[in-house]
């Protein structure tokens, strides 16, 4: 990965589109522990009300990877609105499979939960093997404390908090 030019870029509005495109690849993948099937028209379903909130909303992002110029998957970020969690939320990481592998979703992911002041949230689905042997394996090295909490919205969900650092 030490060539490799790994860019994070906040989108606007106007690449809602290219986002909704990705997250197709995103839902195919996810398909089998979210129980989804598509749509009459062959795709799966995208609440838009909910993908607008992503440049509506403070503290919400949507976010394109790009390595080397190309698109390399993307990074949705929400403000947690579940009660007693005051953390943004880690919502959906996808990289295409061509960029897996390389260590680039893991130098990411720490990236943004060890970057600013927040806490985060972290959830993915215990079925999910892929995702939560990486996930795992984020979490156990972050230089910030990480906590497993029960949250009862999800039962199918792997649920973290990572916190900021005491600072002594």
């Amino acid at each position: 990965m030490s060539d490799t030019t790994v860019e994070l870029i906040q989108t606007g509005p106007e690449q809602a589109e290219l986002i909704c495109n990705l997250y197709q690849f995103y839902a195919y993948e996810s398909s089998d522990w979210e129980q989804e099937d598509v749509e009459q028209d062959g795709r799966f379903y995208i609440h838009e009300e909910h993908l607008a909130r992503y440049w509506q909303e403070p503290q919400w992002s949507a976010n394109l990877l790009l390595v080397d110029g190309y698109i390399a998957g993307f990074l949705l970020i929400e403000r947690s609105e579940l009660p007693g969690i005051n953390a943004l939320e880690l919502a959906d990481l996808f990289i295409l499979k061509r960029y897996r592998r390389k260590g680039i979703g893991r130098a990411l992911a720490t990236q943004v939960l060890t970057s600013g002041e927040a806490d985060w949230l972290v959830r993915f689905y215990d079925q999910d093997e892929a995702s939560q042997a990486f996930w795992r394996s984020v979490l156990d090295n972050l230089p910030r404390p990480v906590q497993a909490i029960e949250l009862d919205d999800e039962p199918h969900l792997l649920n973290f908090l990572v916190t900021r650092a005491v600072v002594h």
